[in-house]
């Protein structure tokens, strides 16, 4: 399959979500309960590593929007928490770094405000005290999932990207700060990644980001990402701009993405199977720079 095939194949797929997801908001309220339409929600996304089963997920915790604010803060939590999940995970479904990739994102990272600024002291201090506000948040899902989203938005522009750098790395420290446990020790797994490809003048630190790398995977050593993740920012070298510019440890690379192929999917059914598949995607990387 050509790379134009699966970019336009991404796109397709992209705009099929966007477009289902409308349409249930509309069918979906009429015919069912906010309690039953979360529940459908859940049921998809348990196995959301299907395609059609992250649409229907995505669509179902959408179609309670409508009536979102009726519902108690928990729940809205939960929802705007799930929806933020489910956008950043959709675009793994495409070949990445498209326009329609960047959309979602952004839709992603909406719905991680939207959850936070459910906190009334992060939402009156947001704009003067970032700072502030982050370190009155005590939900991980809002924190993580907001971070995550955001910070893919800062790779399609790099102005946006210095000026809002800080404020993602924030939302991780705090995450880290409440919960360094959740989801698979994520947000160490950020926060290395973020370490070593950020220039030292602005933040970066090599050693800082190895030891995150290292803590999630001792946190959670079944969450394969957390190995493909040190094996990619450890194992390579990059420059200023987060571009791999060589390879600084091949063995320890192949070493890790092996580790990850053996290892069962366990109990991380949607991003194990991730991790698997870029663990084959850099393993076919390192070939081609080491040959």
């Amino acid at each position: 399959m050509s790379k134009t095939f699966r970019a336009w194949t991404g796109r397709r797929l992209i705009a099929a979500a966007l477009l289902a997801a409308i349409l249930a908001v509309a069918v979906w309220a009429e015919e069912t309960s906010p309690a039953e339409r979360i529940e459908r929600g859940d049921a998809a996304f348990a196995e959301r590593h299907v395609f059609e089963k992250m649409l229907e997920a995505i669509e179902a915790y959408e179609s309670v929007l409508p009536s979102l604010e009726t519902l108690p803060i928990e729940v809205q939590a939960f929802v705007l928490n799930r929806l933020a999940q489910l956008h950043y995970e959709l675009t793994t479904f495409t070949p990445g770094d498209t326009p329609e990739d960047e959309e979602v994102f952004r839709k992603g990272k909406e719905y991680g405000l939207r959850s936070l600024r459910l906190n009334p002291e992060f939402a009156s201090l947001e704009e003067d005290d970032f700072d502030g506000a982050a370190a009155a948040v005590i939900d991980p899902a809002a924190l993580l999932w907001t971070a995550d989203n955001w910070g893919a938005l800062l790779d399609y522009n790099p102005i946006s990207g210095l000026l809002y750098l800080g404020r993602v790395r924030t939302l991780y420290e705090r995450c880290l700060a409440v919960d360094e446990d959740y989801w698979g020790a994520s947000a160490h797994n950020a926060l290395g990644a973020m370490c070593i490809v950020t220039p030292a003048a602005l933040g970066g630190d090599e050693e800082a980001g190895r030891a995150h790398l290292e803590a999630a995977l001792s946190l959670a050593p079944t969450y394969l990402l957390n190995r493909v993740v040190y094996a990619q920012y450890w194992g390579f070298t990059y420059d200023l701009f987060g571009n791999v510019t060589g390879v600084r440890d091949a063995a320890f690379i192949e070493g890790q993405l092996r580790i990850v192929l053996d290892a069962p999917i366990g109990e991380w059914p949607f991003w194990n199977r991730e991790a698997k598949r870029e663990a084959e995607a850099l393993l076919a990387d390192l070939k081609e720079r080491i040959e």
